[in-house]
């Protein structure tokens, strides 16, 4: 039984470090997603900054335009670009930090701050992969310990959810049948 145990918590620990390990690479597909949103922003932005200013107008006259429109749909459509504004603006920021973040800590930040569109198509898309670098082994290490720790702490209440168990049949098996 003691061996079954430590198997247990071995394999435990050893998914753990396995699970943990493709943080780092989760992070790298994440930020490399966010590149090609922000490359695509950019040029929706970049065309409505042109017509804008084919038409003598700053982006912020041309959302004004928009604004003010009796047009239900032109109202629309400035509210609209205001979001790929913004979603470009909060990309760049994000795509800034995990540039300066190191390699251990940008797991962190896409958990800390993660675009939930972008997240969820890295997520439906990941392909996980081999970590031979520090982060990728660090995380792994990480992951191994908590597998140690998490199938160590089961083990002990398992074993004490049990005892009541095994100590009434060694009771009943001592006492001697009439």
């Amino acid at each position: 039984m003691l061996m079954f145990g430590r198997m247990l918590t071995m394999a435990a620990a050893i998914l753990g470090g396995l699970f943990f390990s493709q943080a780092p690479e989760f992070a790298q597909q994440y930020r490399q997603r966010i590149g090609g949103a922000l490359d695509e922003l950019k040029v929706m932005i970049t065309q409505f900054d042109t017509q804008a200013n084919h038409h003598g107008l700053g982006r912020q006259e041309a959302l004004n335009v928009y604004s003010s429109s009796p047009e239900t749909f032109l109202r629309d459509q400035g509210d609209t670009m205001r979001g790929i504004f913004q979603r470009y603006e909060t990309l760049l920021t994000q795509q800034d930090e995990l540039i300066k973040a190191s390699l251990p800590i940008k797991p962190f930040v896409v958990m800390r701050n993660a675009d939930p569109m972008t997240f969820t198509n890295t997520w439906r898309d990941y392909a996980p992969a081999v970590p031979i670098d520090a982060a990728g082994l660090t995380w792994a290490g990480g992951g191994f310990f908590a597998g140690w720790v998490a199938a160590g702490i089961l083990g002990f209440v398992l074993k004490g959810a049990t005892r009541p168990l095994r100590t009434n049949r060694a009771r009943k098996q001592a006492t001697p049948q009439v």
